[in-house]
């Protein structure tokens, strides 16, 4: 049987129009795929909450990192300190902020040392955020003051044995990482050294530079001058590999002093209650922004190294670190007070 040039071009016609419903059909799929991949971000602007004051490394990372998020998410980025209680008081300001993507915060590993530190606060700095990525690491480096004679960390190991508790060391106050650094270390080489808690890493170095106390951690940016300088010695660094900035300064272990990593990660979380979707956008745009050489080249000068992770592998992370450093505070007895 024979179709008829008309009937064809009906048949031609319905068919087009089946084809033109399906192709827009399958493009509002695959429209509201995309929409599901990339949830809707509030019109207020998204802060940054710092729970440490300006000028510090945590804050070198918000004010590097808010004006690029900004760019890419379309939104106003603020950073926003809020200082106090060891970082308490910012860490409690985003667990009790909306889960909508408004808010994120912005630390480093003070914050597990916190939840064994502070065992009365009414959160849980560990199990009640949602991390959403890795931002970074620092290093800690162990200096002493020129006058104590010591070269090498493990000078200060054999002094320490020799007179326990004479030895003074300082840190911007405790729980911080450098006090629980020093804890670490006086662990591991089975010394005694007096710990001269500060309110804040300026005094401590003031009174280091000075000779009134020994010896401390400092962030390797931070004690980099004065090494150069000839003020301070640097004993060895609280990693497993030497640094680029000071190359010829070995690790705590190469110095026979112990294997001590103190490494210090910097990152960012958000509020419980946020959704996959927030966290994994989150996370692929700051991933993407700590790639670009800009960045790099700004934490590197400070002493810290850019260094990104899928929120599953910061998790496991800060899990792990929360048990190692609970399994010090209880063995050495170090309360917050």
């Amino acid at each position: 049987m024979q179709i008829s040039i008309s009937s064809r071009r009906r048949l031609a016609v319905k068919l087009g129009l089946l084809l033109v419903a399906a192709g827009a059909s399958a493009g509002a799929l695959a429209q509201s795929a995309q929409t599901a991949q990339v949830p809707a971000l509030p019109q207020a602007p998204i802060r940054l909450i710092v729970p440490f004051t300006p000028g510090t490394g945590i804050d070198l990372i918000a004010r590097t990192l808010g004006p690029r998020l900004s760019e890419r998410l379309g939104r106003p980025v603020v950073v926003d300190n809020r200082a106090g209680a060891s970082g308490n008081i910012g860490t409690e300001a985003v667990v009790r902020a909306a889960p909508n993507g408004s808010t994120l915060l912005v630390t480093v590993n003070t914050l597990v040392m916190n939840a064994s530190l502070y065992p009365q606060l009414t959160f849980d700095p560990v199990k009640d955020l949602m991390p959403v990525t890795l931002t970074s690491w620092g290093q800690l480096l162990l200096v002493a003051h020129p006058k104590t004679g010591f070269k090498s960390a493990s000078d200060l190991v054999s002094a320490a044995r020799q007179k326990p508790g004479r030895i003074n060391y300082g840190s911007p106050g405790v729980g911080t990482p450098h006090h629980l650094a020093m804890e670490l270390f006086k662990s591991t080489a089975g010394v005694f050294v007096t710990h001269i808690p500060y309110r804040g890493t300026g005094p401590a170095l003031t009174d280091l530079l000075g000779g009134q106390i020994e010896t401390m951690f400092l962030p390797i940016h931070v004690a980099l001058p004065h090494v150069k300088s000839g003020r301070l010695v640097a004993l060895g660094i609280g990693s497993d590999k030497r640094h680029a900035l000071l190359p010829e300064v070995p690790t705590l272990a190469e110095a026979k002093a112990g294997k001590v990593n103190v490494d210090m990660w910097y990152g960012i979380f958000a509020p419980p209650g946020t959704s996959p979707e927030l966290v994994a956008l989150y996370n692929r745009e700051i991933r993407e922004i700590l790639l670009s050489d800009e960045v790099k080249k700004a934490f590197q000068t400070q002493g810290m190294d850019p260094s990104g992770s899928t929120p599953g592998e910061f998790k496991s992370l800060v899990e792990l670190d929360a048990k190692r450093w609970a399994g010090l505070i209880q063995a050495q007895g170090i309360t917050a007070n």
